[in-house]
């Protein structure tokens, strides 16, 4: 281990040189020092999660997050830009792993088809509690999403903010250029809009999943296999040509 701080801490030096003994002092606590701000963080995560549980998102205080982790809202806010923040970091911990499942799929299969795979994989990861995901928070954000408004248009605004990058992965998908090309930007704004009538049909009569996963999924095949329905009109002898 010695041997190792010793190479780290000369990295960028020239050879022959060395560290100074302050700098090489300065490698260790620099590590303690990330270590107690992720747990920090971690800590206010979990304090704030809680008491969405317990309270409500609405009734939840930033000055009661911190107090519970005896931090001031001072501290918070060097984590967080909001308590709504804290919510949407772990959207973007979904966001990441989807990215890199869709990468993953096979590079024939097409857009739509990868797109609710990988979707699908990772919100049962998390509904699961598997690959390090935690499923009570899951839940609560789910629970969140129906019964607070602002949660919902936090979300909702905070995936149109991933449109640029969800059009670039489409567009490497299908091997065209977003620029000339309108269809990368047509999925991914209909997939995200997929996703947050998943949270607002759950339950409902018009989709028969009892899980998120399973109602994003069912939405995600009817739009696999189109969505150019057929008007009442058509199916009447009168309107045939």
């Amino acid at each position: 281990m010695k041997e190792l701080l010793a190479e780290s801490s000369n990295v960028g030096y020239p050879a022959g040189m060395e560290a100074t003994p302050a700098v090489q002092a300065c490698i260790p606590t620099a590590g303690r020092r990330e270590r107690k701000k992720q747990r920090t963080r971690e800590a206010l995560v979990d304090s704030a999660f809680r008491l969405f549980a317990e309270k409500g998102f609405e009734a939840t205080t930033v000055e009661e997050i911190a107090d519970a982790v005896d931090v001031s809202s001072r501290t918070f806010f060097r984590y967080f830009a909001s308590k709504e923040d804290v919510l949407l970091t772990f959207q973007d911990e979904q966001f990441g792993a989807m990215k890199e499942a869709f990468a993953a799929r096979p590079a024939d299969e097409p857009v739509i088809t990868a797109l609710r795979r990988a979707s699908v994989s990772i919100l049962r990861a998390c509904e699961d509690g598997a690959f390090g995901f935690d499923p009570e928070r899951f839940g609560c954000i789910r629970q969140l999403m129906e019964s607070s408004p602002a949660v919902f248009g936090s979300s909702l605004e905070h995936g149109q903010r991933k449109h640029a990058e969800m059009t670039r992965l489409v567009a490497e998908r299908m091997g065209v250029d977003p620029v000339t090309d309108m269809r990368p930007h047509v999925v991914a704004a209909v997939v995200n809009g997929v996703f947050h009538t998943a949270f607002e049909l759950l339950g409902s009569g018009a989709v028969r999943a009892e899980r998120f996963s399973d109602a994003l999924s069912e939405l995600l095949l009817t739009l696999e296999g189109g969505i150019n329905f057929p008007a009442a009109a058509a199916a009447s002898p009168a309107s045939a040509d």
